[in-house]
């Protein structure tokens, strides 16, 4: 009888929630990190509540950070559906009980989310490879728990120029601890009809991989081969590790991972890297100025 609830109570969530367009983006603070000099990060992400529809943000007004911004490193450019963990801002060891405020206007409507050192929401590692579906409920050992994120190192400069059309190559190198072990693929049975399993709460398929995406950036960017994404698309055959029945393509020789990267439109873009090993991320951004 619970797994029928359960599953009901899950599709009720999917079909409730099921927007192509027109939906706002919600800012989201995750939660704080304490670093060895005794200052702290705020750590943020958003939820567009949008499948496919994308946003450009720039900042500003309808784009801001404050204290200290409006530009903090947020992105403006804003992918479909959950995008946890996405950026960080450091404040000092001594700031306080102030709030950190993030406003992001879209649809007309303002949304805000409210950063503060308040107890109960420090972040660890073992917490956002929870969140992020990594962990089945419950789940830890002390494997798990001395998970250190992938490395990535950009081969090259970290600013290029481009031209409109004209792809431009980027290069990096993923290095990492081999932990947590890949898990998640398997595929259907050929000619079974077979449903992906129901997930009451997002869950992650795990392994290496590195993904581009668009940071900042007035247009589109098509990059070569296509890259897995970093939103967690949920629906069958996605190419994304929120997918049922992902998994994680092989590891290129010595971990050296070359794109290439199109652009429709002329202006500066930021185009971020994203290592992941399942449980936890690192990034590297590289600026591209592209013209006619």
């Amino acid at each position: 009888m619970r797994a029928i609830l359960a599953a009901a109570f899950a599709a009720a969530l999917a079909f409730g929630q099921s927007y192509s367009s027109g939906q706002p983006v919600w800012p989201s603070f995750e939660g704080w990190e304490k670093n060895d000099d005794g200052s702290f990060n705020f750590v943020f992400g958003y939820m567009n509540d949008n499948w496919r529809e994308e946003f450009d943000v720039p900042v500003g007004a309808d784009n801001a950070i404050e204290p200290g911004g409006p530009d903090r490193g947020q992105p403006t450019h804003f992918q479909p559906r959950r995008n946890r963990f996405m950026f960080r801002v450091r404040v000092p060891k001594d700031w306080g009980d102030k709030e950190m405020i993030w406003t992001v206007t879209t649809q007309g409507v303002a949304r805000k989310a409210y950063a503060s050192l308040r107890t109960d929401l420090q972040i660890e590692n073992i917490d956002i490879m929870s969140e992020t579906g990594a962990l089945g409920a419950g789940t830890s050992n002390p494997v798990l728990r001395a998970d250190k994120p992938p490395i990535i190192a950009v081969v090259g400069p970290k600013s290029l120029t481009a031209k409109v059309g004209v792809p431009v190559t980027l290069s990096a190198v993923v290095t990492d601890d081999g932990v947590p072990r890949a898990r998640g693929g398997g595929g259907r049975a050929r000619g079974v009809n077979t449903p992906p399993p129901v997930r009451i709460t997002v869950g992650k398929n795990l392994g290496l991989h590195l993904s581009w995406f668009v940071y900042r950036g007035p247009g589109t960017v098509t990059f070569e081969p296509r890259q897995i994404k970093t939103w967690e698309d949920t629906r069958e055959g996605a190419n994304s590790p929120w997918a049922p029945r992902w998994q994680a393509p092989p590891v290129p020789p010595e971990g050296r991972y070359v794109v290439a990267a199109t652009f429709d439109q002329p202006g500066t873009y930021v185009l971020r890297g994203r290592a992941d090993d399942g449980a936890l991320t690192s990034d590297e951004d590289v600026t591209v100025t592209v013209s006619r």
